[in-house]
This record gives C-alpha cells, structure tokens and sequence, in this order.
C-alpha cells in the first residue's frame, strides 16, 4: 500500500535550525535582547514573521512596520549567508537511509516546511530527486499547527491523510499533524515532543521495521 512520508525540513532533515538560532540572535542583539537555545524552540515551525513577534515580546520591545520588514529581510539574508557552503554533510544522521529505504518502497515522498528556502537546501544537500513533492512557505498561507502544508502534500500525493506519517522536531509540527489525523514521529525530545505517536532521538534510532510496519 503507498502511503504518504511527509518530511519537515529544519531540524529534521537538516541541522539548519543552528543558522536560524545565529540569525536571529544577530537581530535580538541589534535590538538588545538576551535571545538564547531555550528561547530558540518557541520559533520551532514558526513562520519568521511570527518569530519576529516573538522575538519583540521577549524584550517587550515595539518597533514599526517598516523596522520589522527591514529586520525580516536582514534576517533571512543572514541565514542565506550561512547557506552558501552547505552540502550532503548537512543531512542529519540516518536520515539517507530512511529515504532510499521509502524510495526502495515505492512510497510517496514529501517535504512539509514552513521555510522558503526549502528547494536550494534540498539541491545543496543532493536530495531533492528523493522528493515526489515539496511544499514549503511559498505553497502555503497558515503556519503550523494549522495542517495546510501537510494536507496539501498529501493531496499532491493524492494519498489519504489518513493514510500519511509527518516527521517533526517541533510541538507545532506534531499538533500540525495530529490535526490531520496523520500519524505523527517526533523527532527529539520526548519530554517536549510528548503529542506525538511516536518519538525518536533522532533517524539512528529507527529501524527499518519500524518504517515497514508504518507502510503496512
């Protein structure tokens, strides 16, 4: 049976996570905020406007309109910068062998991202041909936890959301996906991602019984 394996991006695929940290730290400096790791998972699957607002709230700091659209745009040219040198040793540990185990299968490959960036990460790191569809922060208007970008992959898929599994490192990401009704892996801690179906460390831990049961 083919089912839908819906993949977020950042910290999930790939360890870009660290470069939104070194981002928007750089804006929280700017503006005087002490912007730290802890502060860093309230912006997991967070759209970078909503991050901005965060980011503000936590210095309770208020700015204009054109600050806040300067600072959006120095952000993502920041992390852009970080992009530049990127490659396949980017992909986190394990993840390769999920995907060419699912390829191998015959199943429906997406990616599920709220990053615009998504497409020149995924050519970057040489994994773009594993993917059936991609539908990242362009393809959608809702930010998680609203389903739209993994109900929209698996309509793309034309497979049954019933029928499809979202990995996630981010709480947003897995209520995203319980929302749906699709089955939802977290990928991290389990004392954070505890709304999932199931939880891993990270892909080292997944067995390729596991991937297979989930097929069926």
């Amino acid at each position: 049976m083919k089912k839908a394996f819906i993949f977020d991006l950042d910290g999930v695929i790939v360890d870009t996570a660290k470069y939104h940290f070194l981002a928007w730290q750089k804006i929280a400096q700017e503006l005087n905020i002490n912007f730290t790791h802890e502060d860093n998972e309230l912006l997991k699957g967070v759209s970078r406007v909503r991050s901005l607002d965060i980011i503000l709230g936590l210095g309770n700091v208020q700015v204009s309109q054109a600050d806040k659209d300067r600072m959006l745009i120095e952000k993502n040219e920041e992390y852009l910068s970080y992009l530049v040198d990127m490659d396949e040793s980017e992909i986190l540990p394990g993840v390769l062998k999920i995907l060419k185990l699912l390829k191998e299968k015959n199943q429906g490959i997406a990616l599920g991202s709220a990053s615009k960036n998504a497409r020149p990460i995924l050519e970057k790191t040489g994994i773009l041909s594993y993917f059936d569809v991609i539908v990242d922060g362009n393809d959608v208007t809702n930010a998680k936890p609203d389903p739209e970008v993994f109900l929209k992959a698996a309509q793309l898929l034309n497979i049954d959301p019933k029928n499809s599994i979202v990995f996630e490192d981010s709480v947003a990401g897995i209520q995203a996906a319980n929302i749906a009704e699709m089955v939802s892996v977290g990928i991290g801690e389990e004392t954070i991602l505890h709304e999932a179906d199931h939880i891993f460390k990270d892909f080292t831990q997944i067995e390729t019984s596991f991937i297979e049961e989930l097929i069926g």
